[in-house]
């Protein structure tokens, strides 16, 4: 490629005929709703001689660590938009659409399912079977879906590369996928021009599962942003890789450098690189790093992520845009900082879940908190403040998209997202959207245990062991694309 550079060179490049610098695309940040990856025109670093592949794990992860990834399995259903290849398109023209939005719930598939997951820049899915087989579906214009080509998927089917594997967490990026199996290894495809997939180098598209350049602890817990990849070890460490533009990897850079005067690059991070550094920042402004911190959980949104770690403790970091980072300001922060708010007695959060330019978190009394925006009018939230519409509701299961929240608690699905909405709220054709929570009420007693989300569709698993719930899903309509 004529634009690659390096960041030293040992002799002076031959001489070329000079080619006309192309003018980059103005970024602006992940809220954008391009389906395009942003760093598509961007120059790519020369590849550097990679380190050999460490040899795989063999030895599984603990029975009881295990068992807490064997999640009860359910029913799948749908609803939103199913046409995967418009997804967050602007070119949103009905007459292109393969099958129509679902505004309700439809069962999808025959098949149980332990574990659901898709990404809030998403238009794929990635769904895991009982026996702990991976399926996916949906987009797969960069080879996200792991069957070695480029054919969206309507119906999930078996990854065969990944046949034969026990696989126990994934993630799903904008055009990416990340897989983990019992041993800990991780194994990713898609979208790879920013390092994203972790395999040593910036090969654009990966069609198939590939192991990625990782020699450490086993892992236990993935996350991906639109562009970029996290890692979570069984000690408690953090590593991150792809695209450095926001300071969303946690490495004190947004990895951006010149190629000429009027060209603008990144070093991406190609390989997992571990987090090192926490801290927390006075009103002042006086910075006091944070020792010994072990991470327990955490979400990725389009460019930011939210951590929990063994001391409920909460840090974020990367894009901080509409407030979404929770410290009252709309700084970038380039390395995990503590959300001062939930530090103190009672807030401790037990879980995290962000949208691609919100983010939710979940106290230890189990009260709701929200930060950042989820309408692109309007006033944010810059810092975290309860929702109140939940007070007092048994939050199980939380889904985020681009815009709609979708959360199962009690024996209720309650469901919010301002208008565009595609039918991810699963209220029906008439209310498509709604700016404050309400109760699904065709969905009350069905039983749901889990709930994903991706850019404009809501997959939901329903627990059908008992006689009400079974009889309640026979009632309900079948999506047979």
């Amino acid at each position: 490629m004529s634009n690659n550079v390096n960041r030293k060179r040992a002799v002076p490049p031959l001489k070329k005929v000079p080619q006309k610098a192309k003018k980059l695309r103005k970024q602006i940040s992940d809220d954008e709703d391009s389906n395009d990856s942003t760093m598509s025109d961007q120059p790519q670093e020369a590849p550097r001689e990679p380190s050999p592949l460490p040899d795989e794990l063999t030895e599984k992860l603990p029975e009881e660590l295990l068992k807490t990834f064997y999640k009860t399995p359910g029913i799948l259903m749908i609803a939103g938009l199913v046409s995967w290849d418009l997804v967050s398109k602007r070119d949103n023209n009905p007459l292109k659409k393969t099958h129509p939005n679902l505004f309700t719930f439809h069962k999808f598939t025959d098949k149980k399912y332990r574990l659901i997951v898709s990404g809030c820049s998403a238009g794929h899915s990635i769904l895991v079977s009982e026996e702990g087989d991976a399926y996916t579906f949906g987009r797969n214009t960069c080879g996200q879906l792991g069957f070695g080509d480029t054919t969206t998927r309507n119906l999930p089917e078996l990854v065969p590369t990944l046949e034969g594997l026990n696989i126990i967490h994934a993630a799903a990026g904008r055009n990416h996928s990340l897989f983990v199996t019992d041993t800990g290894t991780v194994y990713a495809c898609g979208d790879n021009k920013s390092g994203q997939c972790g395999l040593g180098n910036t090969t654009p598209l990966i069609h198939k599962p590939t192991r990625i350049r990782y020699s450490g602890a086993p892992i236990v817990k993935v996350g991906c942003g639109a562009e970029f990849s996290l890692i979570l070890d069984c000690n408690g460490a953090l590593h991150s890789f792809g695209l450095p533009e926001y300071g969303q990897l946690g490495h004190n850079t947004d990895g951006k450098y010149f190629v000429t005067s009027t060209k603008l690059s990144y070093h991406f991070e190609t390989v997992p690189k571990k987090m090192t550094f926490f801290y927390e920042k006075s009103k002042d402004g006086h910075v006091t790093p944070i020792k010994d911190v072990a991470i327990v959980d955490f979400s990725c949104g389009n460019n930011h992520t939210v951590a929990i770690d063994s001391s409920k403790r909460a840090f974020s970091w990367g894009f901080g845009g509409f407030g979404r980072l929770g410290h009252a300001e709309q700084k970038d922060e380039s390395v995990p900082r503590l959300i001062k708010y939930f530090d103190s007695q009672a807030r401790g959060v037990r879980s995290v879940h962000c949208g691609a330019t919100y983010s939710l978190a979940v106290n230890e009394l189990g009260a709701l908190f929200m930060f950042g925006q989820t309408k692109r009018t309007g006033e944010a939230n810059m810092y975290p403040k309860p929702v109140q519409d939940l007070t007092g509701w048994n939050i199980r299961s939380v889904g985020t998209s681009n815009t709609s929240i979708v959360i199962a608690a009690d024996d209720s699905l309650i469901a919010w997202g301002v208008s565009p909405t595609y039918g991810e709220l699963g209220t029906g054709d008439i209310n498509k959207s709604t700016a404050r929570p309400r109760e699904v009420s065709s969905m009350e007693g069905l039983n749901i245990t889990q709930v994903a989300m991706g850019f404009s569709h809501t997959l939901l698993l329903c627990n059908d062991s008992s006689e009400e719930v079974k009889q309640k899903l026979a009632t309900m309509p079948t999506f047979d694309p």
